[in-house]
């Protein structure tokens, strides 16, 4: 006897519905009318289950990047315990936070590589509500890293850490969010243009690069700074 797949519940069903909404036409272009049908339920169950558009935003992010991040922590935690307290290199750090990612994109139940589109469309359209989100998800992630990038980079002063930092997460959330823009700068088909694995093998050490370039200008002298995990500025993190 062949057993059937049990349909999802109300509540999974919006969630998913919601989030192949959100990528395909952005959040401000989808409306709680148009998840509704989609999901083929009332507005009512909405409220019952979120209380608002922005609860619902808010719970798409929270069930996938929590797993994802602490996947991140948990990969860094495992590189510096077989470190045992040597610094790690730039490119097992950036290892951690890019590995789990690729893992996301090859686990649909996860999210899969629409959700990784989805999570670099928001830094690159980020509302009210995407701004009170997404640093409060990255905050751990940020503090971590940063540390670990402190003990391996002792020779740059914090503010430049931080704008490196900020660059690297930036092109990562570039990166997630599609090839489209992949296709504007090449002028023939690139091999692996499709790829997680062929593009990480290339972003890392772009990125390891860009985190140990020189110091811009006079900015060689390393200046302590009580507040050298501070906050970082505009977007946090991919």
């Amino acid at each position: 006897m062949i057993r059937k797949k049990p349909a999802p519940d109300t509540r999974e069903r919006i969630l998913s519905t919601a989030e192949a909404l959100f990528m395909e036409r952005g959040y401000a272009g989808t409306s709680l009318r148009l998840i509704t049908a989609k999901a083929r339920v009332n507005l009512a169950a909405v409220n019952y289950h979120f209380g608002s558009k922005e609860a619902l935003i808010r719970e798409v992010f929270e069930r996938r990047l929590g797993p994802l991040n602490s996947a991140r922590i948990a990969y860094l935690d495992r590189l510096e315990t077989l470190a045992r307290g040597r610094p790690l290199g730039v490119e097992q750090i950036i290892e951690a936070i890019v590995a789990p990612a690729l893992q996301v994109n090859r686990d649909p139940l996860a999210g899969g590589a629409a959700f990784l589109r989805l999570l670099g469309r928001a830094f690159s359209e980020p509302g009210e509500t995407m701004r009170e989100i997404l640093p409060a998800q990255y905050r751990q992630v940020v503090v971590r890293f940063k540390q670990a990038l402190v003990a391996a980079l002792p020779h740059v002063p914090d503010q430049d850490l931080t704008w490196r930092m900020h660059f690297m997460f930036g092109a990562l959330s570039y990166t997630m969010a599609g090839n489209d823009a992949l296709k504007l700068v090449a002028t023939c088909n690139l091999e692996g243009a499709d790829e997680p694995e062929a593009i990480i093998k290339r972003l890392i050490p772009f990125l390891a690069a860009g985190l140990q370039a020189p110091l811009p200008g006079s900015a060689g002298k390393r200046a302590a700074s009580p507040g050298r995990l501070g906050s970082m500025p505009g977007r946090k993190a991919a």
